[in-house]
């Protein structure tokens, strides 16, 4: 999308009638920060960073990407929390920043419901349970459930770290089917990855995008995804509901967001600009070959998916007595 298109789209996206807040009209008239809680080439340092570069080309401000990782996501949060409220400092962030860290962490150091202005959900993916075939030999859901119940069986999965999507997506699986798994928790999910390729684990919830090269390739066999429908990506493997497993419909999400106080015209005016930048052509098909689906929520939708999101896992997180702190 060229960027007199993107500029021509932003008050188009801006709710009519009233006046902009001061200097909402403007924004943005300087550089903007977008920060990321965690490291370089994380998943949602590549999408912000892709949504930086979009930014950029239409408005012609610089837009850059910080990372500040720590604490799963806490040590960025917190700089975001203290910035001025004018849309300069904005953040980009994964589930865990948004919603798994209230469920988790009981002395968590920031409030994502409060501390936190809401601008959308820009994008989620679902994940896939895979095995490693030779380690675990079944084709399905059934082979893989009897050969977690056969007496004896020292079962064990691998994460991208306590308290991760794929953490705890494991745990209501284990939850909903009775079974009994090891959790070995990685710094990340390549690493994961690779314990199960070796054979070292199992199984393992991974997402879509980030599994697929080794499902592509037969490395891994996936037995079933948690996405509302089945994925044109996988066509032929089923989602968990459809094998029985209810409410097991599961996504890997991000938010983009701001410090408190953001004026509601200064939000609806980044919230356009974000748009704008996630739906442009290069963007939208990056996105799309990564796994990932817009969804560009109204900033009104994105709180009350959070509020869901967060009484969700602090559901899953007490039935399995988790903690990390």
């Amino acid at each position: 999308m060229k960027r007199r298109h993107l500029l021509q789209a932003l008050p188009l996206l801006l709710p009519a009638g009233g006046a902009l807040a001061q200097g909402a009209e403007a924004w943005p008239s300087r550089a903007v920060t977008i920060l990321v809680p965690f490291a370089p080439g994380s998943s949602s340092d590549i999408i912000a960073r892709a949504m930086a570069q979009s930014m950029q080309a239409a408005t012609g401000r610089a837009v850059t990407v910080e990372n500040r990782p720590g604490a799963t996501g806490e040590v960025g949060a917190r700089q975001v929390i203290r910035s001025a409220p004018d849309g300069y400092t904005l953040m980009h962030a994964p589930i865990s920043t948004w919603a798994i860290n209230v469920a988790l962490r009981p002395n968590l150091g920031y409030d994502p419901l409060t501390q936190l202005t809401r601008i959308m959900q820009t994008v989620r993916t679902p994940n896939v349970l895979v095995i490693n075939s030779a380690a675990l030999p079944a084709t399905d859901l059934a082979g893989v459930l009897a050969w977690l119940r056969a007496p004896g069986r020292n079962a064990s999965y691998s994460t991208s770290g306590a308290g991760s999507s794929d953490h705890l997506t494991m745990e209501m699986f284990r939850q909903a089917t009775g079974t009994d798994i090891t959790h070995i928790p990685f710094q990340g999910g390549a690493p994961a990855t690779t314990a199960l390729l070796q054979g070292t684990v199992q199984l393992s919830f991974q997402n879509l995008g980030s599994i697929m090269p080794q499902i592509a390739e037969g490395r891994v066999r996936p037995i079933l995804i948690t996405s509302e429908a089945r994925s044109p990506l996988l066509p032929q493997v089923p989602t968990a509901v459809e094998l029985g497993l209810p409410d097991f419909v599961v996504y890997s999400w991000q938010g983009f967001g701001g410090p408190p106080g953001m004026a509601e015209p200064l939000v609806q005016r980044v919230h356009a600009a974000a748009e704008a930048a996630l739906r442009a052509p290069a963007v939208a098909a990056r996105l799309g070959e990564l796994g990932f689906e817009i969804v560009a929520s109204a900033p009104s939708q994105f709180a009350a998916f959070q509020a869901g999101e967060i009484a969700r896992w602090q559901r899953v997180v007490r039935a399995g007595r988790i903690t990390v702190d």
